[in-house]
């Protein structure tokens, strides 16, 4: 009987992981399901850009993963029963599995009733529908001074200069930034004619104005809320061992540390890098998380030694519209270095490295040699180290 192995959720991270397994794993012995509720590879990193009425690339999934292996089921997943190892669909689907990859990812944290988000595709397009009903002179609030924060903004003042476009961070502009980095930032924000409202905790979002902590109103016909990413309620559900923030708890193989037939990768996954640092929601982190679980699943199926967690950071990359970028230096667990590379040289990188996460998506099995190998019978030893 082959092995089956499930793997919810086709963003960067998740169908990573599925390509990855089809390359390092023979057909006759295993089968791989990729779940997604979308029918399109959504490239995420790039939704402020699909807001602002760019168009993207389109990618259907089954056209992705054609001649791999990879059977692609289009469904949401409404549950998952960890003990009988079971998922279920929102259309009344049960799929089995022996090996689970959960990638369900995140998405905006609590946004309120009138405010917009770019966390996804819908919430993108809404967006965009909203800002092509907004005339000149509207006024453009977007809430979180973090990176999808100061992209949405920027982004949005470059595509409508006729919008008055303003950000509110909590703390300081790119307060975590090398000091390069922020004066950077600052120079961009003034080009672009954007004000910001440092050290600003907005309390409250209204049809046209949103309120402040200090009891202040911002004019604001639209909000793009972006303060914070909050993982799928659908772990926390289950009988699976999670964090305070529903992410799953897995070891340095990205295993569930309560069930080992379980593995979490990308945003869903309370995880450690190489350094032990705990892995921030990001794309930098999903795709190094998948391939790490992809291959240690293929090693323990085929008895292979387990490889060891590398998983470190080089850069942060912020774009500020398309001809402008900051790519911030940090140490492998994260640390802000004090060199930057600012302006378009920054930004063309940063588009290479888009560009190249959605090509590992597009081409799941032409990142490495085939190493497919048969699985073990199960019981038998397999080593646990590299």
């Amino acid at each position: 009987m082959k092995h089956r192995i499930v793997v919810l959720g086709a963003g960067y991270a998740g169908a990573n992981a599925a390509g990855r397994l089809a390359k390092r794993l023979h057909r006759a012995d295993t089968e791989i399901t990729l779940v997604n509720a979308d029918p399109e590879f959504v490239e995420r990193v790039r939704m402020h850009q699909l807001a602002t009425g760019q168009d993207l690339k389109p990618r259907l999934l089954t056209d992705v993963f054609e001649g791999t292996g990879v059977r692609v089921r289009i469904g949401q997943v409404t549950a998952v029963d960890a003990e009988r190892r079971i998922v279920a669909l929102a259309d009344g689907d049960r799929i089995a599995y022996d090996t689970l990859v959960y990638a369900l990812g995140s998405t905006a944290a609590a946004v309120p009733e009138h405010a917009h988000s770019v966390a996804g595709k819908a919430s993108a397009l809404r967006l965009r529908e909203r800002l092509a009903d907004l005339g000149a002179g509207g006024t453009v609030l977007v809430v979180g001074g973090g990176l999808t924060g100061i992209e949405a903004a920027t982004e949005i003042a470059e595509a409508r200069p006729d919008l008055e476009v303003a950000l509110a961070a909590r703390g300081g502009l790119g307060d975590w930034l090398s000091e390069k980095g922020r004066d950077h930032l600052r120079t961009a924000f003034d080009r672009l004619g954007i004000t910001v409202h440092e050290n600003t905790a907005v309390t409250g979002v209204e049809p046209a104005a949103a309120s402040t902590a200090d009891g202040r109103t911002i004019p604001a016909q639209v909000t793009v809320w972006t303060a914070g990413f909050a993982v799928h309620p659908l772990a926390a559900a289950t009988t699976l061992a999670v964090a305070e923030t529903g992410q799953i708890v897995v070891d340095e193989t990205m295993r569930s540390v309560s069930h080992p037939d379980v593995y979490a990768v990308g945003d869903a996954a309370y995880a450690r890098g190489g350094q032990g640092t705990l892995l921030r929601m990001s794309c930098a982190s999903g795709i190094p998380s998948a391939q790490l679980a992809a291959d240690v699943i293929a090693a323990r199926l085929t008895g292979r030694p387990v490889p060891e967690n590398k998983i470190g950071y080089s850069v942060q990359c912020v774009s500020l519209g398309r001809h402008d970028a900051v790519i911030q230096q940090v140490t492998p667990d994260d640390k802000v270095k004090p060199s930057a590379m600012t302006g378009k040289t920054a930004a063309r990188i940063k588009e290479l490295i888009c560009r190249s996460a959605a090509w590992s998506v597009a081409h799941p099995t032409m990142l490495m040699p085939s190493r497919r190998r048969h699985t073990v019978p199960a019981g038998e030893p397999v080593a646990t180290a590299a």
